[in-house]
């Protein structure tokens, strides 16, 4: 069973930037009611793309040196990152149907 993975300013260049699969990471904060929507949508996503893809949460409080470097001025914000860099944004909660068919474009 694959979940999201919690990432940090300190971890993030060993679990996304380096990651072999696409990583999509969830800019977040506690505070954030659509942070809370999204949250179970990402949870399936990772589940059902477990092979392909892996989910990240990154708190922007907690890690403002990374949520700085990409520009996050809302939140939620779902960053791609494919070999390293930046292939696609999502800003705002979204249905799973869009994540799902963005991803789908990232593989193609």
């Amino acid at each position: 069973m694959s979940k999201p993975v919690v990432v940090t300013d300190e971890t993030f260049e060993n679990e996304v930037l380096k990651s072999d699969k696409l990583v999509i990471v969830d800019f977040w904060a506690t505070w954030c009611g659509p942070c809370k929507m999204i949250a179970p949508i990402l949870e399936e996503v990772a589940e059902e793309f477990a092979d392909k893809v892996k989910v990240a949460k990154l708190d922007v409080d907690s890690n403002n040196m990374t949520a700085g470097r990409y520009g996050i001025m809302s939140i939620p914000s779902l960053i791609f990152f494919k070999n390293g860099e930046e292939v696609d944004r999502i800003i705002g909660a979204v249905p799973k149907s869009h994540i799902t068919s963005r991803l789908e474009n990232v593989f193609a």
